[in-house]
C-alpha cells in the first residue's frame, strides 16, 4: 500500500482501461455472503457430493443443517389451462427469479407449448416458454428447464441469448428481496429453500426429491455457500493477453516446470475467462474510476460509458468535463477496491519502481526464477505474467519451478479436524504427544473434532514427534521432490535423515582426527598422481557425485541431487574409504602413503560438505569451519565457496574398474563369511588365475581386511592346493573365487547338503545356456552382445561348479 505501489496499481487500471482491456459490466458475480464480497473463480472450491448431504453454513445456527446433493421437481401449471410442466432443480429457492421455462425446439413432447406462458406459483408472474438447444437436453429428465437468469451461469446465456427478465433475489447480506415476494422478503436463503420446497408441497405442485451426485462451490477463505449474482463490476479481458502469454511460452521465453504443471499452464490459458476485479472490502486499492453524475440526467450506473479513470483526481475531473460538454455534474469514486491478486500481479516490476524507468527496473527486470506452489499457479504467476508482459513487453521471468504441496503421510490433506498438521518447528524441536493433544484445544474446534483429531494424532505419532532438526527436514523435503504434486510427509523418514547428520558430523569428527596438526592441505584439489587406488577410486567417486548434483540441480531434480549426495557420503566415503584409509595413517604406514590419504580425504571432505551444504546448510557451515584451509584461501563461509563440478583432473575410469572389482570380491566374502555365521578370526583365500588381477589382488589385501569386520587376514592363491582343507567358497567372476576357512565351525553333513543343491541348480542353469548356444545358426542370428553376455554367464557358472565340488570335496574329507 505504499506510494510506490500504490502508483503502480493506479497507472496500470487507467492503462488498461484506456486501451479497452478494462472495462465495466453487469454480469454474475461469485458472491460471498460470509466476506460480503465477489470473489474469483480461482478463489471458490468445488466440494464434491455423492447424494443427499446435510451441511452447516455459515451465518446460521451450529445446530442448524440444510439438505444438498438432491434434484427437486416440481411443476409450473400452463397458462389459461390444467396442464403441467415439470422442472427440476438443485436450488429450489431460485425459483423465485424464475424468467422462462426452456424446452428443446425439436421435442415433439412441448411443440404445442412453443411461445406459450407457464403461471409462477408464488408470484404474479408470467413464465415464457422459451425453445433453446443449447441448454437443453431432451433425453435428460422431463426436458424442460427452468431459467433464472440472474442467479446462475448457463442460464445468464439462455437469458442474454433470449432478451429475458434479469430478476435478482439476495440481498447482499444473503437475504431475499423484495422480487421474492412479500412471503420471502427478508428470508434468508437457506430458510427461503426450505420454505419452497414446504409451499410447494402444500400447494400440489411439489413432484419428488431424488439423490444427485454435485458439486456446490464453496468459498475458499470463509467456508460459505457461493451465490451466483448480477453485479456491476470492473472486468478483465484476458483473452489477449492469454494468447501473448501462450505465444511466449512456446516461444521459449518461459520454462514451467515440472511438466505437469506446463501442461496445466496451457490448459488454464487456453480456456482462460474474464477476471472479475472489483472487491467490496474495507481495506485495498481504490478503483481509479468515477461515475459522473450529470444533473438532470437518466443514467445507467451499470454502464460504464459514464464513467471515467484518472491517475489523479484532476485528470479524472478533466475527462468528465470533456463527457459532460458543459453540463452540471459530480463525480462518485466507485467505492469497490481491486482484488489484490490484480496489486500482486504487478509485484514482479513494481517492487523496481515501475512505471518509472529507475535503475533497479533496467539492472533486475526480468528475473530469472520463481520458485512457488502450483496451488498459485493461476491465482498469482499467471497474472504476473500477464500484466508483465502486457505492460513491460517483457515475461517477469525466465523459469517457474511449482514445488510440491505436503500432505500427510497417508496423503491426505492436512487439517485440524484430523490431527494432521504437521508443524515444522515441531519436527525440527520435537513435540510431545500430550502437547500435541493440548495444542487441538486453543483452536476453535468442537470436542467432536477434538476427539477424533487426538485419535488421529495417537495413530500417527505414539510417541510424539522427534527433534529431527532444520537440516533433516530440509533435506527430506527436498529428497522428496521429485517432480509430482504431492508430499506425503513421513516423520520417520525425516528422522533417518537426522541421523544421517549424526553420520556426517562423527564421520567428520572422526577423519579430522586422521588429519593431525602438522596437516597441510595442498594448494590445489588436483591430484598427484602418486595415489593408491582406494584414492583414485574415491576421488572418480566425489567427481561423479559433483557432475551428477549439478545436473540435477540444473533441472530442478531435488530428489536425484540428494540421492547423489547422500549415497556419496553414506556409502562410498563413509563405508569405504573411510574404512579403507586406516591402515593408510596408521604410524606404521610410510610417511607418503599417510600424508597422500590425508589429502585425499581433506579434499573428500571440502568438497563432499559443499556439495551437501545446499540441502544440509547448518551442519555442514559448522563442520566446514573446522577444516583446515588451503594456502591463499581466504573463504569466510561455505556458502561463498566455490561449488564442485566436474573436473577431468579427478576422472580415473581404470581405477574405478579396478577398485570395482576389488570391492565385488569383497562384498563376495562378507555373503559368504555371513553364510556360515562368521563373525570374528575370518581368514580370506583369494584364488586369482590371472596375473593382473592377483598383483591387483596383492596390493588391495590391507584394504579388504579393513573393510570386513572381524577379518583376520586376507591370502591371494594362485592354485588351488594353497587353499586350506575346510573351505567353503564362492564366486565371483570366472578367474576369480573367495574361500574362507570353516573347519570345525560348521555341521559337515549340512554343508556338504547345501553345496549339492547349489550344484544343482549351477549344473541346471548350466545346461539352459550350453542348449541356447548349441541352437543352429546361433553365431549369424543372435546379436553378438547377447553371445557375450551368455559366454560369460557360461564361464562363471563353469567356476561355480568347480569351487562348489572343490568345497564339497573337502567337507567330504573332513568326515573321513
Amino acid at each position: 500500500m505504499n506510494e510506490t505501489l500504490s502508483k503502480a496499481v493506479i497507472e496500470t487500471f487507467c492503462k488498461l482501461h484506456e486501451e479497452g482491456i478494462i472495462y465495466r459490466a453487469n454480469r454474475l458475480v461469485n458472491w460471498c455472503v460470509k466476506l460480503n464480497t465477489t470473489l474469483s473463480n480461482l478463489e471458490v472450491d468445488q466440494k464434491q457430493l455423492t447424494g443427499r448431504t446435510f451441511l452447516n453454513v455459515p451465518g446460521y445456527d451450529i445446530k442448524e443443517k440444510f439438505e444438498f446433493g438432491v434434484i427437486t421437481s416440481f411443476a409450473y401449471v400452463i397458462e389459461g389451462s390444467d396442464e403441467r410442466i415439470i422442472v427440476a432443480t438443485t436450488r429450489p429457492e431460485t425459483m423465485l427469479g424464475d424468467t422462462a421455462i426452456a424446452v428443446h425446439p425439436d421435442d415433439p413432447r412441448y411443440t404445442h407449448l412453443h411461445g406459450k406462458f407457464a403461471v409462477h406459483p408464488f408470484l404474479d408472474r408470467r413464465i415464457p416458454i422459451v425453445t433453446d438447444s443449447i441448454i437443453v437436453d431432451m433425453e435428460f429428465g422431463t426436458g424442460a428447464v427452468k431459467i433464472t437468469p440472474a442467479h446462475d451461469p448457463n442460464d445468464y446465456e439462455v437469458g442474454m441469448r433470449h432478451n429475458l427478465e434479469f430478476i435478482n433475489i439476495l440481498n447482499d447480506d444473503g437475504t431475499f428481496n423484495a422480487n421474492a415476494g412479500a412471503h420471502f422478503n427478508g428470508m434468508k436463503r437457506f430458510h427461503a429453500r426450505v420454505e419452497v420446497v414446504k409451499l410447494l408441497k402444500e400447494r400440489g405442485f411439489f413432484v419428488e426429491t431424488k439423490d444427485n451426485p454435485m458439486q456446490i462451490p464453496v468459498c475458499s477463505k470463509s467456508g460459505d455457500l457461493i451465490e451466483p449474482v448480477l453485479k456491476p463490476q470492473w472486468w478483465v479481458n484476458c483473452k489477449p493477453l492469454a494468447d501473448e502469454a501462450i505465444k511466449r511460452t512456446r516461444a521459449g521465453e518461459l520454462l514451467i516446470q515440472p511438466k505437469q504443471s506446463e501442461n496445466e499452464w496451457y490448459r488454464w490459458l487456453e480456456g482462460i475467462q474474464d477476471w472479475c476485479i472489483s472487491r467490496q472490502l474495507w481495506w485495498g486499492h481504490r478503483c481509479p474510476a468515477y461515475f459522473v453524475r450529470i444533473e438532470g440526467a437518466d443514467q445507467d450506473v451499470n454502464d460504464g460509458k459514464n464513467w471515467v479513470v484518472g491517475r489523479t483526481k484532476d485528470e479524472a475531473l478533466q475527462r468528465a468535463e470533456a463527457f459532460a460538454s458543459g453540463r452540471k455534474f459530480t463525480l462518485e469514486q466507485d467505492e469497490d477496491v481491486l482484488d489484490t491478486w490484480f496489486s500482486s500481479g504487478l509485484w514482479p516490476f513494481s517492487i523496481m519502481g515501475w512505471p518509472e524507468t529507475t535503475p533497479d527496473l533496467q539492472k533486475f527486470y526480468p528475473a530469472s526464477l520463481l520458485e512457488t506452489g502450483w496451488d498459485i499457479l493461476f491465482f498469482w504467476v499467471a497474472r504476473m505474467v500477464l500484466l508483465g508482459i502486457k505492460l513491460t513487453g517483457k515475461v517477469p521471468f525466465k523459469e517457474v519451478y511449482c514445488h510440491a504441496m505436503i500432505r500427510d503421510a497417508h496423503g491426505r490433506k492436512m487439517s485440524k479436524s484430523l490431527g494432521n498438521v504437521i508443524d515444522p518447528i515441531d519436527v525440527i524441536q520435537g513435540q510431545s504427544l500430550e502437547n500435541l493433544h493440548a495444542m487441538l484445544r486453543e483452536g476453535n474446534l468442537d470436542e467432536k473434532e477434538i476427539l477424533k483429531a487426538i485419535a488421529g494424532q495417537k495413530k500417527d505419532f505414539p510417541k510424539g514427534i522427534p527433534q529431527c532438526g532444520t537440516d533433516a527436514l530440509r533435506f527430506a523435503l527436498c529428497a522428496y521432490s521429485g517432480g509430482g504434486r504431492d508430499i506425503n510427509l513421513e516423520i520417520l523418514r525425516v528422522e533417518g535423515y537426522r541421523k544421517f547428520c549424526n553420520k556426517i558430523f562423527n564421520a567428520t569428527k572422526f577423519a579430522m582426527l586422521k588429519l593431525d596438526e602438522s596437516f597441510v592441505p595442498r594448494p590445489t584439489s588436483k591430484p598427484t598422481g602418486k595415489e593408491s587406488l582406494v584414492e583414485k577410486w574415491i576421488l572418480h567417486k566425489l567427481n561423479i557425485a559433483a557432475a551428477e548434483i549439478n545436473t540435477q540441480l540444473a533441472e530442478r531434480n531435488f530428489m536425484l541431487a540428494t540421492t547423489a549426495a547422500y549415497n556419496f557420503w553414506l556409502y562410498e566415503l563413509c563405508d569405504v574409504y573411510i574404512e579403507a584409509m586406516k591402515p593408510m595413517t596408521d604410524e606404521a604406514a610410510p610417511i607418503e602413503t599417510r600424508k597422500s590419504a590425508q589429502q585425499t580425504l581433506y579434499t573428500c571432505l571440502d568438497y563432499g560438505l559443499r556439495l551437501l551444504h545446499p540441502f544440509m546448510p547448518f551442519v555442514t557451515e559448522e563442520l566446514w569451519q573446522r577444516l583446515p584451509r588451503r594456502p591463499n584461501d581466504s573463504t569466510p563461509s561455505i556458502m561463498v565457496s566455490a561449488f564442485p563440478v566436474h573436473d577431468s583432473a579427478f576422472v580415473s575410469e581404470a581405477a574405478d574398474k579396478s577398485f570395482d572389482l576389488v570391492f565385488s570380491a569383497l562384498r563376495t566374502g562378507r555373503s559368504l563369511a555371513a553364510s556360515y555365521n562368521l563373525q570374528s578370526e575370518i581368514q580370506f583365500f583369494l584364488h586369482i588365475q590371472n596375473d593382473e588381477e592377483a598383483a591387483l589382488f596383492e596390493s588391495q589385501l590391507p584394504t579388504i581386511v579393513a573393510l570386513t569386520k572381524g577379518c583376520k587376514s586376507a591370502k591371494v592363491v594362485r592354485d588351488l592346493s594353497e587353499i586350506p582343507a575346510g573351505c567353503g567358497g564362492a564366486v565371483v567372476t570366472p578367474s576369480i573365487a573367495v574361500h574362507t576357512l570353516v573347519r570345525g565351525l560348521v555341521d559337515l553333513d549340512v554343508e556338504i547338503a547345501k553345496c549339492d543343491k547349489k550344484l544343482d541348480l549351477a549344473r541346471l542353469n548350466l545346461q539352459k545356456v550350453v542348449k541356447v548356444e548349441s541352437q543352429p545358426d546361433y553365431a549369424a542370428t543372435v546379436p553378438e552382445n547377447v553371445r557375450l553376455a551368455n559366454e560369460d554367464k557360461r564361464k562363471t557358472l563353469d567356476a561355480e561348479i568347480s569351487t562348489l565340488e572343490l568345497s564339497r570335496e573337502m567337507f567330504s574329507k573332513l568326515k573321513l
